[in-house]
């Protein structure tokens, strides 16, 4: 016999199961944990949430969630102005800053071109990257995009929409077919920056 939560806990349990890596039962035991155990922790955490998606959006040039119209890398007068990192998702920028192998700006794709998933380049603000790439004395665009197939598409697309007079590079080495940078160890980001190849 399988237990039956009532409505609002069923609510928090749904609602947890819609977040990435957390299945039904680690749903359950966070729902019942917070609600049951942590019943401060819970109402902390949905305020922070709420006061959080007031106030964080997108960076306009490079897609970051930020609180400001601007991010501070962005913004920041020590970054390599003419080397674009292109990158699949906030947490590939993470690894990369905690690495600490690139100091130019960024671009964040939110994903990748995938048709069966009916993501395009109008849905990864291409028409944004390439404005960004015409109105700035780039030199050096590298693509930190994972090897995957949706991965080589994008990386593909990207490559032939940019200025022949730009060099283009692709990190590659110590990052396996199907792999994800967010999940690579510093030492391996470190090496795959390093022996990146121009496309």
């Amino acid at each position: 016999m399988s237990i039956v939560f009532s409505p609002k806990i069923t609510a928090v349990v749904e609602s947890l199961r819609k977040l990435p890596t957390i299945g039904k039962k680690s749903s359950q035991r966070l729902a019942l944990h917070l609600l049951d155990k942590s019943p401060e922790t819970a109402i902390a955490l949905a305020n922070s949430l709420l006061d959080a998606t007031k106030h964080i959006s997108k960076c306009r040039e490079c897609q970051v969630l930020t609180e400001k119209e601007i991010c501070d890398i962005c913004n920041s007068n020590s970054r390599d102005n003419t080397r674009l990192c292109i990158i699949e998702n906030i947490l590939d920028m993470i690894a990369i800053e905690d690495a600490g192998i690139f100091k130019g700006k960024y671009f964040v794709l939110n994903g990748r071109i995938s048709p069966l998933d009916g993501i395009g380049p109008n849905e990864l603000k291409l028409d944004t990257l390439q404005q960004i790439i015409s109105s700035r004395d780039i030199d050096e665009v590298i693509l930190a995009i994972s090897p995957t197939v949706e991965g080589e598409t994008t990386a593909h697309f990207i490559s032939q929409m940019i200025s022949k007079n730009i060099k283009i590079s692709r990190i590659g080495f110590g990052v396996p077919f199907g792999g994800e940078l967010e999940y690579l160890d510093q030492q391996t980001l470190l090496h795959a920056f390093n022996a990146r190849t121009n496309v």
